[in-house]
C-alpha cells in the first residue's frame, strides 16, 4: 500500500513539475514573435490489478504539444504576403505621383509657358527679344521633359537593384527553411516528439519569406515544409533549396527578372506574372503597370508634342525668309529633335529591325495635326512565314506576310518597322519609352532664333479691280514647289447667278471643298463655284499643296493671286497655327490635347495610387483581424497562465503531501512489526 502511494505521488509530482516548466515556457515567450502557446498532455497510467479490482497507477506526461491552428497560419501568411505588396506598391507610386502633381517638377506649368512664348512671337514675330522668350520656354519645356524621363529611369534602376536585393533575401530565408527541415526530421526521428520551438521557428520564417514573396507550403509525410513560388515552382523540398537569381529578361535587357537555378544548374526565367505577393511583387506590379505606363505616356506625350509642333513649323517660313517649299539652305523644319522608336531582340544574333515614327496625320490649312501613338509596347514575331505583331497593353495583333504589309495595316498605331525579323525572335517595341529622355530643341534653332518659322511663305491678294464680295484668306503651303511661278485665279460667271468657275493659270490637281462636307477633285483648270447651291458653298480651294479659303460672292472678272511672302518680317501666320496646337486635339488619333492626357496621366496615376493606399490599409486590417485570431488560439495569455502556475503549484503541493502520507503509513507499520 504505501509503496502504491508513493509512485504515485511521485507520478504526479513528475505531472506538476513539467506542467510548471511548460507555463514558465509559455510566460517567458509571451513576447516572441511566431510563439505558440505549449501544454501538455496527461494520460492515466497503467493500472494494476488485484483481488479488489484495478486500482489506478498515477498519471504520465505523454508530450508538450503548441497550441496550433494550421488553417489560420496559412491565411496569416497569405495576407501579410498581400499586405507587403501593396506597402511597396504604395511606397514607388507614391514617388510618381508626388512628381506628376509638383508644379515645380510636372509638366503642365513647362508645357503652358512656352505656348505663351509661341503666343508672344505670334504677337510680335519681328522682336528677336520675343523669339527668345519663345525659345527659352521651349528649351525649359525639354528640360522638364527629360529630368521627368530621367527620374522615371532612375526608379527602373531602383526596381533593379531591389529586385536583386530581395532575391538575395529570399534565398537566404530559402536556406534557413531547409535547415530547419533538417534540424526537425532529425530530432522527431531521434525522439518520436515533435520539437515544437523548431516548429514555431520555421512558421516564423515563412511569414517572414511572405513578406518578400507569396508562397505556398506543403507538408510532406515526414514533416517538411516543401515551399512553392509562382505556380508550383518549386523553392525548398525538404533540406534542398533552388535558388532565385536575377537575370536579365530574355525581352528586355534593361530589365531585371527572377530566374529559377534547379539543381542541375539550369537557370529557368521565370514570368513576371508569376512573382506575386510581397515586396518582390509588389516591385513586379509596380513596374510592369504603373512605372511602364508612366514613362510610355510622358514618351506620347513628347513625340507628340515634337510631331505635330514639327510638322506645322516646317510649313512656316523664318525672319529671313527661307522656307521647305523654296528649297533653299538653312531652312529649319524641326524645331524639337527627339529619338525614334527602340527595338530590343531577344538574341543577341537576330537581324537588325528598326522603327520609325509616322508623320503625323491633318490638314495643313487648319494646322490640326494628329499622331496615333497609344504609349503602349510591341512585340513583333515571325514564324518564318508570317509575322505577327502584339500590343502589348491589350492583346491586340496584326498579321502579314511581310513588313510591308504589315506597316499598312499598323499605320493607325503611328509608326512604322523595317527589316527582315529573324525567325521565332521577339524584338520588344518601344516606341515612345525614351522619347521624353531625349528631347530637345533644334540646336540650330537655339543658336539661331531668327530661324523659328513664324511667317506663312506665301501670300494672297485679291485683284486690285475686284468688284464682288469676294474674300479669301491663306491658308498653308503642304509641298515644295516654285515660288515664282504660283497660280492666278479668275472668276467667270455661270448659266445662273450663283454658278460659275474660277479658271487657274497653272495647270494642277484641284480640289474644291464645300461647306457641306463635300469635296470635288481633278486635274481641270476649272471647278465649280456653287455659291448658294442647294445650301452649300465653295469654303476652300485646294492646289498643288496650297490652300485657299474662299468666302463671299465674286463678280465676273474678279481675280485672286498666290505669290511668295517676300519681306515677311511681321507676318505670324504659321506662329498663329503653331499656338493653336496647344487646344487641338493632337493626340490619340484627335481625341485629346497635350495637356489633356497629361492631366489623364496624372488623373490616372493618383487614382491608382490612392485605390493601392486604400487596398494597403484594407490588407493590412485584415492582416490584424488574421493575426488576431491566430493570437486568440495560439497566443500566450498572462492571466490564464497565471492561473495555470498556481493549478500545477497545488497539484505539486497535493502529490508531495501524499508522498508525506505513504511515507507516515510505512513508518507506523514498520513500528507495529518492532
Amino acid at each position: 500500500m504505501g509503496s502504491g502511494m508513493l509512485s504515485i505521488g511521485i507520478t504526479g509530482i513528475n505531472a506538476a513539475q513539467l506542467g510548471l516548466e511548460a507555463t514558465q515556457h509559455n510566460i517567458a515567450n509571451a513576447n516572441t514573435p511566431g510563439y505558440n502557446r505549449q501544454y501538455t498532455l496527461q494520460s492515466a497510467g497503467i493500472p494494476r490489478l488485484t483481488g479488489s479490482g484495478y486500482f489506478g497507477s498515477g498519471t504520465a506526461v505523454d508530450t508538450v504539444r503548441r497550441a496550433y491552428d494550421k488553417y489560420l497560419t496559412a491565411q496569416t501568411f497569405a495576407a501579410q504576403a498581400t499586405a507587403s505588396e501593396s506597402a511597396t506598391q504604395l511606397a514607388k507610386l507614391s514617388q510618381i505621383d508626388n512628381m506628376l502633381g509638383d508644379p515645380s517638377s510636372g509638366l503642365a506649368v513647362a508645357m503652358q509657358d512656352f505656348f505663351t512664348g509661341v503666343q508672344q512671337v505670334a504677337a510680335n514675330p519681328s522682336l528677336v527679344s520675343a523669339r527668345q522668350s519663345m525659345l527659352s520656354s521651349a528649351q525649359a519645356l525639354a528640360t522638364r521633359f527629360s529630368a521627368m524621363s530621367g527620374r522615371l529611369g532612375e526608379l527602373y534602376d531602383s526596381v533593379n537593384g531591389e529586385i536583386a536585393s530581395e532575391i538575395e533575401l529570399i534565398n537566404v530565408y530559402a536556406q534557413q527553411l531547409a535547415d530547419v527541415n533538417g534540424q526537425i526530421t532529425r530530432a522527431e526521428a531521434a525522439t518520436n516528439q515533435p520539437p515544437n520551438d523548431l516548429l514555431d521557428l520555421r512558421d516564423q520564417m515563412v511569414a517572414d519569406l511572405n513578406k518578400h514573396v507569396r508562397v505556398t507550403t506543403v507538408e510532406d509525410s515526414i514533416g517538411n515544409f516543401n515551399v512553392f513560388v509562382g505556380n508550383g515552382q518549386q523553392l525548398v523540398v525538404g533540406s534542398v533549396v533552388n535558388k532565385l537569381v536575377p537575370m536579365t529578361s530574355s525581352s528586355d535587357p534593361e530589365r531585371i527578372v527572377v530566374g529559377l537555378r534547379g539543381q542541375s544548374g539550369v537557370v529557368q526565367e521565370l514570368s513576371e506574372s508569376l512573382i506575386e505577393g510581397g515586396a518582390l511583387g509588389g516591385l513586379m506590379k509596380f513596374r510592369n503597370n504603373s512605372l511602364d505606363d508612366a514613362t510610355n505616356t510622358l514618351g506620347q506625350i513628347a513625340a507628340s508634342v515634337a510631331l505635330t509642333f514639327n510638322a506645322q513649323h516646317a510649313l512656316g517660313q523664318d525672319l529671313e525668309g527661307l522656307n521647305q517649299t523654296s528649297l533653299t539652305a538653312g531652312f529649319q523644319a524641326d524645331f524639337f529633335t527627339f529619338s525614334q522608336p527602340k527595338v530590343l531582340a531577344s538574341s543577341a544574333t537576330a537581324s537588325v529591325v528598326t522603327a520609325s515614327f509616322l508623320p503625323p496625320t491633318g490638314d495643313p490649312a487648319t494646322g490640326n495635326f494628329t499622331t496615333s501613338l497609344t504609349g503602349s509596347d510591341y512585340v513583333l514575331r515571325g514564324d518564318g512565314t508570317n509575322l505577327t505583331l502584339t500590343r502589348q497593353t491589350d492583346g491586340k495583333t496584326w498579321t502579314a506576310a511581310t513588313v510591308g504589309v504589315l506597316n499598312n495595316s499598323i499605320a493607325s498605331e503611328g509608326f512604322s518597322v523595317s527589316g527582315a525579323p529573324t525567325a521565332n525572335v521577339d524584338y520588344l517595341i518601344e516606341p515612345t519609352r525614351d522619347a521624353a529622355r531625349n528631347f530637345q530643341v533644334n540646336s540650330n534653332i537655339a543658336t539661331d532664333v531668327k530661324r523659328i518659322a513664324a511667317a506663312a511663305p506665301s501670300v494672297t491678294t485679291l485683284g486690285s479691280s475686284n468688284t464682288g464680295s469676294l474674300k479669301v484668306s491663306q491658308g498653308n503651303v503642304s509641298t515644295a514647289y516654285s515660288l515664282s511661278s504660283l497660280p492666278k485665279f479668275t472668276y467667270s460667271p455661270g448659266t445662273t447667278a450663283a454658278n460659275g468657275t474660277f479658271a487657274i493659270d497653272i495647270a494642277g490637281t484641284v480640289t474644291a471643298h464645300y461647306a457641306d462636307g463635300s469635296s470635288v477633285s481633278g486635274a481641270a483648270v476649272a471647278l465649280v463655284n456653287r455659291l448658294n447651291v442647294a445650301g452649300s458653298e465653295l469654303a476652300r480651294i485646294t492646289y498643288n499643296g496650297i490652300s485657299v479659303d474662299i468666302s463671299g460672292l465674286p463678280a465676273n472678272g474678279d481675280t485672286f493671286s498666290i505669290a511668295a511672302n517676300v519681306g515677311g518680317v511681321s507676318d505670324s501666320r504659321n506662329a498663329v497655327k503653331l499656338a493653336a496646337l496647344q487646344t487641338q486635339n493632337t493626340m490619340e488619333g484627335g481625341k485629346a490635347t497635350y495637356q489633356g492626357s497629361y492631366a489623364s496621366l496624372v488623373s490616372g496615376v493618383g487614382s491608382v495610387t490612392r485605390q493601392i493606399k486604400i487596398s494597403g490599409e484594407s490588407q493590412q486590417a485584415l492582416l490584424k483581424q488574421n493575426e488576431l485570431a491566430r493570437s486568440a488560439v495560439s497566443g500566450v495569455n498572462l492571466d490564464e497562465e497565471a492561473a495555470n502556475l498556481i493549478r500545477y503549484q497545488q497539484a505539486y503541493q497535493a502529490s508531495a503531501r501524499s508522498l508525506d502520507i505513504a511515507s507516515k503509513l510505512f513508518d507506523t507499520l514498520l513500528g507495529i512489526t518492532n
